[in-house]
């Protein structure tokens, strides 16, 4: 404690009652391509050439003002030599679940954030390792680079919002230790929109009450907390004083809630025909999907999206669960209708699918005729079949032949990824081995 610094400063004397480890990959995407392509290593990197907008910028490509989000052609005039890739969401998800199976060589006790980011609990492991906190989670840190080839950078504090602030405080390849005792010096400074759930308004709305950083807010009592924010107010107002409100979930989730489909499509269109077919066509993705995993929904979420970036979504719902698409296209189709505005130019549409439970439960209602259920779901099942042997989308929806003469190969937002192109031996382009190629030069 210096001697500028009185009890009545800190926020805890505790050291480490809990040990909360947040790591986060660096520009994930970007390390990815560069980690199985020495080549690209040191270059400005960008992933998103599919949506013609970036996903993931690399380091290199940042300090030359290039951003996420950002049109690839003002990225190009900002940086000329940028070096633009498809993303490769199959390898992405290969590298996650490697860098997850490090960190749970370390600790069991792992939750899976997202996939590039995970919390980790380390309490108690400092007698196993014979080592400190910090050490285990450098030994975290190095491991994944010296195994993957990427970098990640590691917030370790008393909770799981305080390790996650940590985490963005040194990026990238940083390591940020804070412990209790240490709080009050290193939220004094920092503002209120370093707090992950603290939205433009919640920073407008606590500025009016004279709180302009985290220190600031801590220092308030709780029943400011949660007169002026609720529960999720309270909520943080522990975690930022190392008080746990949010536990460590490592186990994996036993209830899908929702699954989507999304498609950027170029160029962006202001016909109907064009713009329902691409939607049409994430509907048959996506009950797919739901189809492969046994699963059957009952409420469907439309939503487009504007070249300006301005989204217009609508919920419907059938009286009861199906995993048939024809059940939904009606249902679809005027929700569409409801939201489409002649004149306006869309970049991208989407569904998602909630209310989901396992298939085989569906209860029919009263008006439902049950010969013409079975027979559309033996339509479904049908399509399924052909398509699983000839290839995805041979037997299709006829809505959604627009979009299949818009999205025609030679257009080059439809080039694939160079592993999409590379078939192993006994792999197909659905059944593929969880392994990415690394190339070197131009060979395997």
């Amino acid at each position: 404690m210096s001697e500028n610094t009185s009890e009545e400063d800190l926020i805890t004397l505790a050291s480490y009652p809990r040990a909360i480890a947040h790591i986060d990959c660096d520009a994930f995407f970007a390390s990815c391509e560069q980690a199985k392509d020495p080549a690209l290593k040191g270059r400005p990197l960008v992933t998103g050439k599919e949506r013609g907008i970036i996903a993931c910028a690399s380091y290199e490509a940042k300090a030359r003002g290039v951003t996420r989000g950002l049109r690839l052609s003002e990225a190009r005039s900002r940086c000329p030599e940028l070096v633009v890739l498809p993303s490769d969401y199959e390898t992405y998800s290969i590298y996650s679940e490697r860098v997850f199976a490090i960190i749970r060589r370390f600790t069991p006790e792992v939750e899976e954030f997202s996939i590039d980011e995970a919390y980790a609990d380390l309490t108690g492991l400092r007698r196993l390792y014979r080592a400190s906190y910090e050490k285990i989670a450098r030994d975290i840190q190095e491991a994944v680079h010296h195994e993957l080839g990427i970098t990640v950078s590691v917030g370790l504090s008393l909770t799981k919002t305080l390790a996650k602030i940590c985490s963005k405080h040194k990026k990238p390849n940083g390591l940020t230790a804070v412990p209790g005792y240490a709080l009050h010096e290193f939220l004094r400074p920092l503002p209120l929109e370093k707090v992950c759930g603290f939205g433009p308004n919640t920073v407008a709305l606590l500025n009016k009450y004279g709180v302009r950083t985290i220190r600031e807010y801590v220092e308030r009592p709780s029943s400011f907390a949660q007169r002026a924010l609720g529960k999720i107010g309270i909520d943080l107002w522990r975690e930022l004083r190392g008080i746990p409100s949010y536990p460590i979930v490592s186990r994996k989730k036993e209830k899908q809630l929702s699954l989507g489909r999304t498609k950027t499509f170029s160029p962006a269109s202001g016909v109907r025909a064009i713009v329902k077919a691409h939607l049409m066509r994430n509907l048959e993705s996506a009950f797919i999907a739901l189809r492969r995993n046994s699963l059957s929904a009952r409420s469907l979420t439309v939503y487009l999206r504007t070249r300006d970036f301005h989204d217009i979504a609508m919920t419907g719902e059938l009286d009861r669960h199906s995993a048939a698409t024809l059940d939904f296209t009606r249902l679809c189709g005027e929700v569409f209708e409801r939201l489409f505005r002649e004149g306006c130019c869309y970049r991208s549409t989407g569904v998602i699918l909630s209310e989901i439970t396992a298939q085989g439960v569906d209860a029919l209602t009263l008006f439902d005729d049950p010969a013409v259920v079975k027979k559309i779901s033996d339509i479904s099942c049908a399509v399924d079949l052909i398509n699983k042997r000839y290839g995805k989308y041979a037997v299709h929806l006829a809505s959604t032949g627009p979009a299949i003469v818009a999205g025609s190969a030679t257009s080059p937002r439809n080039e694939e990824t160079w592993r999409k192109r590379t078939v192993l031996k006994g792999e197909t382009r659905r059944r593929r081995l969880g392994l990415p190629l690394l190339k070197s030069g131009n060979r395997v």
